[in-house]
């Protein structure tokens, strides 16, 4: 069995680890609690950042990076996906006897579902009440699932989906939480809810939260760079926004928009309680995004953030530096003055020694009143939600991966109509 504290990044000079926490209920029986702000369904989310609300007791986190895409992937294609390994390494109730962890899983279901175009497997893997969270908004049943997979495989036959990342958490009995970064390639010679072909070449990546137990992923938040895939499709973006999002107007009425919980009336925002001595990686993680996004306080990201940061965002953002970065967090608050954040829920593997691997699932709520990037103001009442992963060494974020539904943000904007 691989070691279970074999190094990813490099040694962390900070203070000691934190301590397990206490067991939660198992997820995963009669379905998981929904998140109203993620859905969209509560303009007057009340920031709840302090305190801990994790579906996964800390003890579930992985200490190392033993069982992980980087040690999966030694020995190439011919190991990983043409001749695996069939000695189980990590306790598997329910799973077909064939995966020997949980990244061998979701990769391999991944490659069997898109490139091998076995699209019933999709029946075996998902349960028949799957929820899952796009663009799109929350969907149920994988019946839906199985329809977008054939779409997207018939507007790009050649489709191909590289493993770039997946952050684990969780054991057989709470579930196994994964956050899968994928690149996507392919060419469009199908058509698509976009159009006919346009025989253009694409490359973008897509993070997927999934939650698995028993075989079958039965929650799943996927977020697709689609912005991106747009403008290398030839459109323009501004203009596919636009009549996307007027084919989504509600006859019966757009939601009545309300004010943010960002603030107690004309108090300030919540303070959180002042952070334990020793670096506690969940501890950290929610008070920078509170604290920058919340009190807009961009200083915050100083006592996280390395200074050499490398940033990869949504519509081919690619930034170096952590003055970038906080040029644009500032451009995102400008537009939306009142932007009320939240995380939603965040795990990660590793260790102080060797690093940290995060993911961090969150949702905000705004209106559109500033000028910026997305065009003059409109006062549109606006619904975010996105997925980052981080990689820590030393105590400090050296790389980040952000996406949010940033097309699905465009359309609620320029919709003649609010949506």
């Amino acid at each position: 069995m691989p070691n279970a504290n074999e190094s990813a990044s490099g040694p962390v000079q900070r203070g000691k680890g934190v301590e397990a926490g206490s067991a939660v209920t198992p997820v995963g029986a009669t379905g998981v609690p929904g998140n109203a702000a993620a859905n969209g369904d509560d303009q007057s989310v009340l920031v709840k950042n302090s305190g801990t609300s994790l579906r996964i007791p800390r003890s579930c986190m992985p200490s190392g990076f033993g069982i992980s895409l980087a040690h999966s992937i030694r020995g190439g294609t011919d190991r990983m996906l043409l001749n695996p390994p069939t000695q189980r390494v990590q306790p598997l109730k329910g799973f077909e006897s064939q995966y020997v962890d949980i990244i061998d899983y979701i990769v391999r279901i991944t490659h069997r579902i898109w490139e091998q175009k076995d699209i019933g497997y999709i029946y075996d893997c998902y349960r028949h009440n799957s929820k899952v969270t796009d663009d799109a908004g929350l969907q149920y049943g994988r019946d839906k699932i199985v329809a977008d997979t054939v779409h997207t495989i018939n507007a790009f036959p050649d489709i191909r989906l590289y493993a770039d990342e997946i952050v684990w958490a969780g054991n057989e009995e709470v579930g196994f939480f994964t956050s899968h970064r994928t690149v996507i390639t392919g060419t469009n010679t199908g058509w698509s809810r976009f159009g006919p072909p346009t025989n253009r070449r694409i490359s973008v990546w897509c993070i997927a939260n999934c939650v698995a137990i028993d075989n079958e992923i039965f929650e799943e938040w996927v977020i697709y760079n689609q912005s991106s895939m747009l403008r290398q499709l030839g459109f323009d973006l501004g203009e596919k926004a636009a009549e996307m999002g007027n084919a989504r107007i509600r006859t019966g009425g757009a939601q009545l928009p309300a004010e943010p919980g960002r603030l107690q009336g004309q108090g300030k925002p919540l303070h959180l309680p002042l952070p334990p001595a020793a670096f506690d990686i969940e501890e950290e993680l929610r008070r920078v995004y509170h604290y920058t996004w919340n009190w807009r306080n961009l200083a915050a990201l100083d006592r996280l953030y390395d200074e050499g940061l490398v940033f990869h965002g949504p519509t081919d953002r690619e930034l170096r530096g952590l003055s970038a970065y906080k040029t644009f967090v500032l451009s995102l608050i400008a537009m939306f003055p009142d932007i009320a954040l939240q995380v939603d829920e965040t795990y990660w593997m590793g260790n102080e020694n060797d690093g940290f691997l995060t993911s961090v699932r969150w949702s905000a709520v705004a209106a559109h009143r500033g000028f910026g990037p997305y065009g003059a103001p409109t006062g549109r009442a606006v619904r975010l939600w996105g997925i980052t992963q981080h990689r820590i060494v030393g105590g400090k974020v050296r790389e980040e991966w952000m996406l949010f539904n940033e097309l699905d943000l465009l359309q609620q904007i320029k919709a003649a109509e609010p949506i």
